[in-house]
């Protein structure tokens, strides 16, 4: 049995999917579907159970011996999230008892941790795992903060002797885009807030720079296609002298007016871009550049290519965004 937490979000549906297309199971998934439409995330799985979050650790002890791994990939993830004991009950204090719970009854562990917690970036995005490497890193915002803390305790942990999972990774992950994030409304990956608008025909809004070394629409992110992600999950499960923290992005750096301008092409369109100032009360934590140093996953033995920009907006736009009336993807 896989328990997935946040099973019917963006990532973990598609890590959900994944694990189905590969045979296995059974998969329960841990998550609050409420009255939107995240249901649709899941509907077209064999899910053999969904549990809410408050009901899950009767749930473990119920199934102790029968689960196989953990993929914790539950949290608040908006990063305009302002009530800091939410976050930190959903992000830090459950990822803390899954570990202990993980450690004592020696099950594999995945978890989301995030390329936020590098915070502005002058600490540079290598995922040095070392106490000294980590106590440099200064994220931004709470939902940064909250996954740093969960990595600092694990590393703390470690270096104190006390028991482990005897597979536990966790995942930096960088900006993820693809199919099934239409639920988190403006926390949406840009490619599917361009979609509407570029097959209007019409202008999208991109930010102007602020730094006189970086060009309007210059501004750039290591965007994954959320398909490489699962990739990489599948193969951490499959195998299992893995543990670590580690970077998950491609390693290379485009800018958003790169992925702008994807999205209008793949639709067949010249892309159109109207220009606005970042907003005041973000522009002094804006990050200009994230690139994830992906030498530690190479070196753990990840060998697969990752998709090209351009192959994963296409697969996005053609395969999913311009089908969105399947319920059952």
């Amino acid at each position: 049995m896989y328990i997935v937490t946040g099973g019917a979000g963006f990532i973990g549906s598609n890590i959900v999917a994944g694990m189905e297309a590969r045979g296995l199971g059974p998969i329960v998934v841990s998550d609050r579907l409420r009255d939107g439409n995240k249901w649709r995330n899941i509907a077209g799985r064999a899910v053999h159970d969904i549990v809410q979050p408050e009901d899950l650790p009767d749930y473990l002890d119920h199934h102790r011996g029968a689960i196989e791994a953990i993929i914790h990939m539950g949290a608040i993830s908006a990063t305009t999230e302002t009530d800091v004991d939410r976050i930190l009950a959903n992000n830090f204090r459950l990822s803390v008892d899954l570990w202990r719970w993980c450690a004592r009854h020696q099950t594999r562990l995945l978890y989301a941790s995030s390329a936020a917690t590098y915070g502005d970036g002058t600490a540079g995005f290598e995922d040095d795992f070392s106490l000294d490497a980590m106590s440099r890193l200064r994220p931004l915002n709470p939902y940064g903060w909250s996954k740093h803390l969960f990595d600092l305790r694990i590393r703390n942990d470690i270096n104190a002797g006390r028991a482990a999972p005897p597979q536990w990774v966790g995942l930096k992950f960088f900006n993820v885009y693809g199919p099934n994030e239409y639920h988190k409304t403006g926390q949406m990956s840009v490619v599917a807030q361009v979609h509407p608008v570029a097959r209007q025909g019409e202008a999208f809004p991109l930010f102007r720079s602020h730094r006189p070394d970086v060009p309007d629409g210059g501004q750039s992110r290591d965007f994954i296609w959320v398909g490489d992600v699962v990739d990489v999950v599948l193969w951490l499960l499959a195998s299992r002298k893995v543990s670590g923290l580690f970077n998950l992005g491609t390693g290379q750096a485009r800018s958003f007016l790169d992925l702008a301008s994807a999205v209008y092409r793949t639709l067949g369109r010249e892309p159109a871009i109207a220009w606005r100032d970042t907003p005041e009360a973000i522009r002094d934590k804006y990050q200009y550049f994230t690139q994830a140093d992906m030498t530690r996953l190479r070196a753990a033995g990840y060998n697969q290519p990752f998709t090209s920009l351009e192959d994963g907006v296409d697969r996005y736009v053609q395969g999913y965004l311009e089908h969105t009336d399947n319920p059952y993807r």
